[in-house]
């Protein structure tokens, strides 16, 4: 009998969006953490895996509309960058929400045939008593949440209780910290297994610097959650994939020449961090 061997997936991120290149640096570190000045802007990412037979999509981003309402600049549509990798909407089998803040959940509705795995905790805070303070609710667009609602009653919806393997090489664990209910995703990868931290840490350098990103429902567990993607990674950096890092686009190799804003994270990097 041979050995069981897990599957190894091919993992891309997606670039769809930035901010203004001019973003200061100190509205990305928790106030007091940062005393430089210079720019820091934020880039926006989706991400797909694919293998075994499996399409999965890992956060929707968002569309034209909530560009416009938040000031960000809309690089591509999501659905389109997925199209350009050889990915169909359609075809996707299952949509991981990492939370439910409007750059991971404002394109539910793209994926018409997915279901969709989010945490207990991300549903019980986006539709609970939290949602009554402004600061809280700032980074949600009620219409993505009750879109949210609405895939628990069509039977769309898989719910989590933390940590959990969803099918051999795919893992999802509960971290919070920066929402109610963030959850990261580890992938086996040929290199190893890597960590699509998304929020949990924005820029490498938050979690180098134990300097938090300003938006956090829970600061106690968003320092905690820097040494749980830490340690998912076997503290290997390179395994470790941030949610709005430019670095990721610049460090790992693109899916091709046409396609500069789709990189391969299921390959080692090209450049140091």
């Amino acid at each position: 009998m041979t050995d069981y061997q897990v599957p190894h997936y091919e993992v891309l991120a997606l670039r769809y969006a930035t901010t203004d290149l001019n973003r200061p640096r100190h509205e990305n570190f928790f106030p007091g953490m940062d005393l430089h000045d210079g720019a820091m802007p934020l880039d926006y990412f989706t991400w797909a895996i694919r293998g075994e037979g499996r399409v999965i999509v890992v956060d929707t981003g968002f569309g034209e509309a909530a560009a416009k309402a938040r000031k960000r600049i809309l690089l591509h549509e999501p659905t389109d960058l997925l199209r350009r990798a050889g990915i169909e909407p359609n075809d996707v089998t299952d949509v991981i929400l990492t939370h439910l803040h409007y750059d991971h959940a404002g394109g539910i509705s793209d994926f018409p045939k997915a279901r969709f795995h989010l945490q207990d905790d991300e549903m019980r805070f986006a539709t609970g008593r939290n949602m009554r303070h402004s600061c809280l609710r700032a980074p949600f667009e009620c219409r993505d949440v009750t879109q949210a609602v609405e895939l628990v009653f069509a039977d769309r919806i898989v719910f989590h209780d933390g940590d959990e393997t969803i099918f051999p090489g795919i893992e999802l664990f509960r971290i919070g910290g920066h929402s109610g209910g963030l959850q990261v995703v580890r992938v086996a990868t040929k290199r190893g297994k890597v960590v699509l931290a998304s929020d949990a840490f924005h820029f490498n350098e938050n979690r180098l610097r134990r300097a938090p990103f300003p938006i956090v429902y829970h600061l106690g567990e968003m320092l905690e959650g820097f040494d749980r993607c830490e340690r998912l990674a076997g503290n290997d950096p390179d395994l470790l994939i941030p949610g709005h890092d430019p670095e990721v686009r610049l460090r790992w190799p693109a899916l091709d020449a046409d396609n500069p804003d789709i990189v391969r994270l299921d390959l080692p990097p090209t450049k140091n961090e």
